[in-house]
């Protein structure tokens, strides 16, 4: 009889929250492929039809408790029906949480925290031969993340991790409690990170961290690892590190989230106008535009300082889109007080705005703060905030019809293209561009994920632009290493060899077996076995 062949396992990994949980996911992602699993197809992983599903969780919003049970509710339909399959929480919300989740819903297999995701395969054998659920949360980073495997979402767009934690103390966010202090990481780290990323193919990368212009606190070493050119005399270390990594060969796109207002330097702006691959976008987050509202949420500046930190950028940076983060009915907030947040938004005149209702964290001092508002209240002031930023959003983006832009083709697609015709993408200033193609292009000359397409403008909306190229109009495409990438993993993922494939970047392109790499700070002790 001919060996039984072992059943290769799936997985998914769900991701909510921020673009540092976008991160993590992937490294989870690397870390499991690295194990022996494979991705699920998507229409399993939405379904949760995978052997392990993995939900790496936020704990910002109020409603992210409720979010995470009624998938879990959910998952344990399916994992009814699926003897072996393996539930795992991770993420802030894990971090916070821990025990009780497996006391809420006893059918998860492991529950891991924001310090520890480089035990996740560990812990899933460990519950799996055990028979029982493995809850192990960290109070202190063992292994900086960007040191494990990833496995990435994007062949040609890549996330860099600069640093974790925050030492701020925002009256409202739960996030330096569940992600601890501050620690960065070295730039000869950073930029070998960068350089191995652009030998897999990757055009673009966005720096990270929950203050990325506090970087550098407390590390030494940094003058040893940039060289003359890219160390500015009396330069912040972030500013620094901006041109060091927009001077790797190769890098095209070098973006960067999130800054802080109080910390944000006149270096960094320079830094960016200076750096021909740093790309005319900034998000700097508000909160609000009511100075009283600012001290209650301990947030180091004030309104003015806010909109002179935006003359200065775009003094410099002329057709810079700037986003930003508005938090409305934070405790105690007065009609005046909302008064000066529309008054801010309306001079700050932002491409975009992730806007938020203020909802209570358990564990921060703004949940115990009094005056509260009522939802009803609050609920009004959000709509209108979000109608002036829709009709600024709409008018900022109607500046931009006529003018040639030019779009990285993203691997997502939007809703209307496979109807439309159209491929998506981000333009320089990182706003959304819809590419509408002409009729009768060939295969061989359609833009791939990674290429890069110069068209002009046609119409605009508030969220995003549309770009349709006229019948009979040439396509002005530059094909690049990263669409070169996105054909390696379409092949590899067809189990066909690829000719010439780098092979030995981070996570190989998303897992399309090349050898990973480990960059970054050492392990602090001994992975758990």
């Amino acid at each position: 009889m001919s060996p039984v062949e072992p059943v290769e396992r799936t997985y998914a990994v769900r991701t909510y929250g921020c673009q540092m949980n976008a991160h993590d996911s992937e490294r989870l992602a690397g870390l499991l492929e690295g194990a022996g699993y494979s991705r699920a197809e998507d229409d399993a992983a939405k379904t949760g039809e995978a052997d392990v599903v993995v939900l790496n969780t936020c704990a910002v919003r109020e409603n992210a408790d409720n979010r995470l049970y009624g998938n879990l509710g959910h998952l344990a339909s399916v994992k009814a029906r699926r003897p072996g399959m393996q539930i795992a929480v991770g993420g802030c919300l894990a971090q916070k949480d821990r025990d009780v989740i497996v006391a809420k819903a006893p059918w998860v297999d492991v529950v891991f925290g924001t310090h520890n995701t480089h035990a996740l395969p560990a812990l899933l054998e460990r519950s799996r031969v055990q028979a029982e659920a493995q809850v192990e949360v960290l109070e202190e980073l063992e292994v900086f993340p960007s040191t494990l495997p990833q496995a990435r979402e994007s062949a040609a767009s890549a996330w860099v991790s600069i640093s974790v934690g925050c030492n701020n103390t925002c009256t409202f966010c739960i996030v330096p409690a569940l992600r601890g202090k501050e620690k960065d990481r070295r730039p000869g780290d950073v930029l070998a990170e960068v350089e191995a990323l652009v030998a897999d193919g990757v055009v673009e990368v966005t720096l990270l961290g929950q203050n990325v212009n506090s970087y550098g606190t407390g590390v030494g070493g940094f003058g040893d690892a940039l060289d003359d050119a890219a160390r500015g005399r009396g330069n912040s270390a972030f500013a620094d590190l901006l041109r060091a990594v927009g001077r790797v060969d190769g890098i095209e796109r070098v973006r960067f989230t999130s800054p802080h207002p109080a910390m944000f330097t006149d270096d960094v702006i320079t830094a960016m106008a200076e750096t021909p691959t740093v790309m005319p976008q900034l998000h700097m987050p508000l909160q609000s535009g009511s100075d009283r509202v600012l001290r209650a949420m301990r947030r180091s500046y004030r309104s003015e300082k806010f909109l002179g930190i935006l003359d200065r950028v775009r003094a410099q940076i002329p057709d810079a889109a700037i986003s930003t983060d508005i938090i409305v009915g934070f405790p105690g907030e007065t009609e005046d007080d909302f008064a000066e947040t529309l008054r801010v938004v309306e001079a700050s005149r932002f491409a975009s705005a992730f806007t938020f209702q203020y909802s209570q964290r358990p564990g921060t001092p703004a949940a115990t703060m009094p005056d509260q508002l009522p939802k009803a209240v609050v609920q009004e002031r959000y709509e209108r905030l979000i109608a002036l930023q829709e009709r600024i959003g709409e008018s900022e983006a109607a500046l931009q019809v006529g003018r040639t832009v030019e779009v990285l083709v993203g691997e997502a697609k939007g809703k209307k293209d496979g109807a439309s015709q159209r491929l998506s993408g981000r333009a320089r200033d990182n706003r959304l561009v819809h590419v509408g193609l002409p009729d009768g292009v060939d295969d061989a000359d359609r833009p791939r994920p990674g290429d890069v397409i110069t068209v002009e403008v046609t119409q605009s909306a508030p969220h995003h632009l549309v770009a349709d190229v006229p019948a009979g109009q040439a396509l002005r495409v530059r094909r690049t290493r990263g669409g070169d990438a996105y054909d390696r993993r379409q092949l590899a993922s067809c189990g066909v060899p690829a000719q010439g494939s780098p092979g030995q970047g981070v996570g190989a392109g998303g897992g399309a077996g090349g050898r990973s790499v480990g960059l970054g700070m050492p392990t602090l002790r001994t992975p758990v076995a």
